[in-house]
């Protein structure tokens, strides 16, 4: 079905059927947003390693809501109305905050039913960008990928993975991401971009083996010399959690 066009009319006899399918497709940083139009599209923000596996824990674990926010000094601000706070640059913690950005720290039981605030390198800004004009910005992580997929196949809208990138550059683990969400709706959208076509060949040749595919990538290694490699293990699990997160307003939310 992905191969055929957008708009097709099938004669059989003298009925006349009119496919009009939705349209998927990946944008490799944020800052190429604008070269997508979205004000008709859900757009599933996804930063592997790690914000949005966090996020999922949070939310998986009992988590109320998250605010992310783009700056270090909007999070402090939050921090000091009285919010749990987490704040991360350069895959590390930033001084004066609770929370750090490895999912181990959203299985706190100290966390449930609370609202954290959060600012990070890369996700929380695509978050940001997202934002401003999407119909819905999702959180997506390969912890939450079926429900991610699942709920997308209920919706009219069409389909943008963001992909959070390093400081606006692509990185891979979030590209694998967004071809697995293509490769699981493929039968049911539109793939006709080649960001979406290349993200989705890249995760069939690396679904087997997604931690020696991504051995060599530059955030493993940066990662890797912080000495974090059990996050890596665990941001590349599938399926974990049925969770949802949704922005709603200025918070995430689990749907």
């Amino acid at each position: 079905m992905a191969s055929l066009p957008k708009n097709l009319i099938i004669r059989n006899d003298t009925v006349l059927y009119c496919i009009t399918m939705k349209n998927i497709d990946v944008c490799l940083t944020p800052d190429l947003l604008h070269l997508h139009k979205i004000d008709n599209t859900i757009v599933i923000v996804a930063d592997i390693f790690r914000a949005t596996s966090c996020m999922v824990t949070g939310f998986a674990y009992g988590v109320k809501a998250i605010i992310p926010v783009e700056t270090v000094e909007e999070c402090q601000e939050l921090q000091a109305k009285g919010f749990i706070a987490a704040a991360e640059r350069n895959a590390q913690k930033v001084e004066g905050f609770e929370l750090d950005n490895s999912p181990f720290s959203y299985m706190d039981e100290k966390l449930i039913g609370e609202k954290i605030a959060m600012t990070t390198t890369n996700g929380t800004y695509s978050i940001s960008k997202a934002k401003t004009s999407a119909v819905k910005v999702l959180v997506g992580a390969f912890l939450n990928l079926n429900a991610i997929v699942e709920y997308l196949k209920t919706q009219p809208y069409d389909v943008l993975v963001l992909c959070a990138g390093w400081k606006g550059r692509t990185n891979l683990e979030d590209t694998l991401f967004a071809g697995a969400v293509v490769d699981a709706v493929q039968d049911e959208f539109f793939v006709a971009e080649d960001s979406a076509i290349m993200s989705m060949r890249l995760y069939q040749q690396a679904k087997d083996d997604m931690l020696g595919y991504l051995a060599n990538s530059s955030h493993i290694r940066r990662l890797q010399r912080l000495g974090i490699n059990k996050d890596i293990s665990y941001c590349l699990q599938r399926d974990l959690y049925d969770v949802v997160p949704v922005l709603r307003g200025n918070e995430l939310v689990n749907m």
